[in-house]
């Protein structure tokens, strides 16, 4: 086994870590404050090319594994920014990549690679079901002259304001009358302004700064060329996109990690009290030393599953670990940080505060790591299912 990352792979870190550092933590400090999408630092990512990584050279984008996406985003947040404005665009694209006809993929994916289109948001969260996406309402009914109308309802659909584009999983047979329970779902890419009036988005404040809403849908007619795939295997494309996106959430886990271990090794090295600097304490010393080598280990599992999933090999409960691990011992470290810090820790001025609210969303979305915990008892230990 080898351990170590390649040359490449470094090149890649120190290209994203220089680019970071044009966009300090004050930069990502007003963004929370004024509740402002990250614009500039999304068109520079975009600019250098890094949020096509994953995109084919045939299509336009760099052809790189998710190896290199991951250090992408764990980089933006290891520097102290919030990589959740970039992961969307990296992996979203991927039902079309793995699913789309030619003609989808010659369409979309060029202009997602050059930036000129984006598709940041997937519908799929809704409020009766929440994280039982078998048990989604909003359908797809079929015209009688070809194509679909759909009704429903989303919830949790991140950046749909900074979209072009709308990913959804519908139903397009109902629940009872399929034969097996993840059948019937269908995926549609939505071009939002064609929607128009037929999409309504209603923003859900919370306390970070992640530009999520609530989306209506009232009678949108679509037809079939917006369709990824076959009718009723949408929610075996969506799995098969949500692996990428735990790898790269939890690479972003991994980036706040780091980032919290070093705040809290500086200010604990260099703050005095009592004549003595605190991180001479063992009260002090020991939750950030366990903290990073929690998040040590987490990033040998999100190696792990990564090179799973690079080599196409079957990679679900890798990639459900990684992500469990990585998330718990980011908010690990964030703890760590923000008791470190005391009463400055929820001083804006320190970002920790910040960092320690982006840290604890990831423990609860993209994916419930109660979930995580329920499918590993299930797929990896085979005891019963609990869900």
């Amino acid at each position: 086994m080898d351990f170590d990352y390649t040359e490449t792979q470094q090149q890649i870190r120190a290209a994203v870590r220089k680019l970071c550092a044009e966009f300090g933590v004050d930069y990502w400090r007003k963004c929370d404050e004024a509740g402002e999408y990250p614009e500039d630092f999304v068109q520079a990512m975009t600019r250098a090319g890094w949020l096509s990584a994953l995109i084919p050279e045939e299509y336009g984008g760099s052809g790189l594994g998710l190896m290199e996406g991951c250090i992408i985003l764990e980089e933006i947040n290891r520097s102290g920014g919030n990589g959740a404005a970039c992961h969307a665009q990296m992996y979203t694209m991927a039902s079309v990549l793995n699913h789309g006809s030619e003609e989808q993929k010659r369409r979309y994916l060029p202009r997602i690679a050059d930036g000129s289109l984006r598709l940041q948001a997937f519908g799929v969260t809704e409020p009766d079901a929440g994280s039982n996406t078998l048990r989604i309402k909003t359908f797809a009914k079929r015209r009688p002259g070809g194509g679909y109308v759909i009704n429903g309802q989303k919830i949790w659909t991140s950046r749909y304001m900074q979209s072009h584009m709308y990913l959804l999983i519908v139903r397009t047979t109902p629940f009872e009358e399929v034969s097996r329970k993840t059948d019937g779902l269908s995926l549609f890419l939505i071009d939002i302004e064609k929607a128009g009036k037929a999409l309504h988005a209603r923003p859900i404040r919370t306390m970070l700064n992640h530009h999520t809403n609530e989306v209506f849908i009232d009678n949108l007619e679509v037809g079939e060329e917006d369709r990824i795939g076959e009718e009723g295997r949408g929610f075996h494309y969506l799995v098969d996109s949500l692996n990428s996106e735990r790898l790269l959430v939890a690479s972003e886990s991994i980036g706040d990690g780091r980032w919290f271990t070093a705040e809290a090794s500086r200010y604990a090295s260099d703050r005095r009290v009592f004549d003595r600097p605190i991180g001479q304490n063992q009260g002090i010393q020991f939750p950030i030393s366990r903290a990073h080598m929690n998040i040590e280990a987490a990033e040998l599992m999100r190696n792990r599953a990564a090179a799973l999933f690079d080599r196409k090999l079957p990679c679900a409960n890798e990639t459900s670990m990684a992500k469990f691990l990585a998330s718990e011992a980011a908010w690990e470290a964030a703890e760590a940080c923000m008791t470190t810090f005391g009463g400055y820790g929820v001083a804006s001025e320190y970002h920790v505060e910040r960092k320690w609210k982006e840290a604890r969303l990831f423990r609860t979305a993209p994916l419930s790591n109660n979930l995580i915990l329920a499918q590993v008892a299930q797929h990896a230990l085979g005891m019963p299912r609990s869900y």
